[in-house]
């Protein structure tokens, strides 16, 4: 049994510091597509950013257009008391599938293992009508089967391809050899691009 993953599920585990997923840091893979970006002017998603320690390292890096939703209050109030100019309506309190806006780049750093699986078709249909045309989901996905009970849900490359390919291009889909040490030959690093938005 799949326990409520709701609001208050997700601030309690940031309240009682129960989020192992949390690496306290840039994803290394992810630090390493952010440092060969050169378009500044990029306006960019984190979904379910948590800490976001990545929003943290574009903004520093001057990306000024940078939004984290998340569902949870207190990891956005974290993000906010470590960088105090990060810009207040970038901080986006609410449900991802509520959202409504566009976007050029979308990172995924741990949010799509966090949603009930039963959702994940309804990812992908709301990151195509995120994405302006020709825009790009870029980020990690665990290829191991993880947990059923909990989050974070695992699954493969293969399931994968059928779930995203309808909707996206498949630019990439490949081990991840610059992993966190604790997720170490666990993910895949993904490149999809936007097809026609509003399908």
């Amino acid at each position: 049994m799949i326990e409520n993953l709701d609001a208050t599920y997700w601030n309690n585990r940031y309240l009682e510091q129960s989020h192992r997923w949390d690496l306290g840091e840039v994803s290394p893979p992810l630090k390493a597509y952010i440092d060969q970006l050169e378009n500044k002017e990029l306006k960019i998603l984190i979904p379910g950013g948590g800490n976001s320690y990545e929003a943290e390292y574009l903004f520093y890096k001057g990306f000024k257009n940078v939004y984290v939703v998340d569902v949870a209050a207190e990891p956005l109030k974290n993000l906010k008391n470590r960088v105090l100019n990060f810009p207040a309506e970038h901080l986006l309190h609410q449900d991802f599938f509520t959202l409504e806006d566009t976007f050029d780049l979308v990172l995924e750093q741990t949010f799509f293992c966090a949603l009930h699986p039963k959702l994940r078709g309804d990812y992908v249909l709301k990151m195509n009508k995120l994405l302006r045309k020709g825009g790009k989901l870029v980020g990690l996905l665990f290829n191991a089967p993880l947990n059923k009970d909990k989050p974070p849900f695992g699954g493969s490359k293969s399931e994968y391809i059928n779930l995203f390919q309808t909707s996206f291009n498949l630019e990439k889909m490949d081990a991840c050899y610059s992993s966190h040490p604790t997720r170490n030959g666990r993910e895949l690093f993904v490149v999809f691009k936007n097809q026609d938005p509003h399908l």
